[in-house]
């Protein structure tokens, strides 16, 4: 194989084919060590995912991962991963479109209020309601009344859903904005990631600014004792689907649940809302710079 040869493996490949003998019909590849550990951890993440999906049906339990975070964040792909050996009558993924004329006259809480999960069920938010507390006002979407109105609200309607018995982890993927911009090119010339490029994707570099202003605000207002945020740095996306997993697994209980050790989160990667909180609030003129 030439210097100029380029092979990408699908994700699981390099772990597949490890211990694969040679033969005249396979050509030698070299892996990163990193790859393979990171092939072998999902793997075992995965199985114990299966684990608490069987317990969540078995139980009764309703489960709702909410997933936010800026474009690019690495959001859809930790999802994917989540998702990949879950059985989908029990796990789905909630990613919906712009509100119909209908929908906007409706309560704003409606259209998501109608996907949450039923007994035995785990539903995905790609992307919430909390639309209206950085996309919507950045963008001119809703108006700054709108916009207060679901900052006092949205915790009174997530006290409610806990207080119902569902389990609520929210979950913001943070990336920098040199990496939103890195992601960004790359997706323009990837004819199979276009269509992830959206007008409001292409704004978000110029907008930055006015996301991370609003941004603190969601997160000053709506970190609650019962339904905190947990941020999870996502420039090496490799490391926040792996943490992002662990600390899922690591907040709730199921039969035969590997050592707490083996689910022992990078401090690093995940971070709790009040500290990012305070973060945040020690570099507020400092906009541009701050973590995404």
């Amino acid at each position: 194989m030439t210097n100029s040869s380029k092979v990408k493996l699908s994700e699981g490949e390099a772990l597949k084919n490890k211990d694969s003998k040679a033969s005249d019909d396979k050509v030698q590849i070299w892996i990163p060590k990193s790859t393979i550990k990171y092939e072998e951890e999902k793997l075992k993440l995965q199985i114990e995912l299966l684990k608490l999906q069987t317990h969540v049906r078995e139980t009764g339990k309703r489960i709702v991962l909410l997933f936010e975070g800026r474009d690019a964040a690495g959001k859809g792909g930790t999802i994917k991963r989540i998702r990949e050996h879950l059985n989908p009558r029990g796990a789905r993924v909630v990613a919906l479109e712009k509100p119909s004329d209908r929908q906007r006259t409706q309560w704003y809480f409606q259209r998501y209020s109608d996907h949450l999960p039923s007994a035995g069920e785990i539903v995905i938010f790609d992307r919430s309601w909390y639309n209206r507390a950085m996309v919507e006002p950045v963008m001119g979407f809703c108006t700054d009344e709108q916009h207060k109105r679901f900052l006092k609200y949205a915790p009174v309607f997530e006290r409610m859903l806990t207080k119902e018995g569902i389990i609520l982890i929210k979950l913001y993927f943070s990336v920098s904005k040199k990496m939103q911009l890195k992601r960004f090119e790359k997706r323009a010339l990837d004819p199979l990631k276009q269509y992830k490029l959206s007008p409001v994707d292409m704004q978000a570099q110029e907008l930055w600014g006015e996301y991370s202003m609003r941004k603190f605000q969601m997160l000053l207002e709506t970190n609650t004792t019962l339904s905190p945020w947990t941020v999870i740095r996502s420039d090496n996306k490799k490391k926040a689907r792996i943490n992002c997993m662990k600390y899922i697994l690591s907040r709730l209980d199921y039969e035969d649940k590997i050592a707490d050790a083996e689910l022992e989160i990078n401090p690093k990667i995940v971070i709790n809302g009040i500290d990012e909180i305070k973060l945040m609030e020690g570099n507020l003129s400092k906009p541009h710079k701050l973590p995404g």
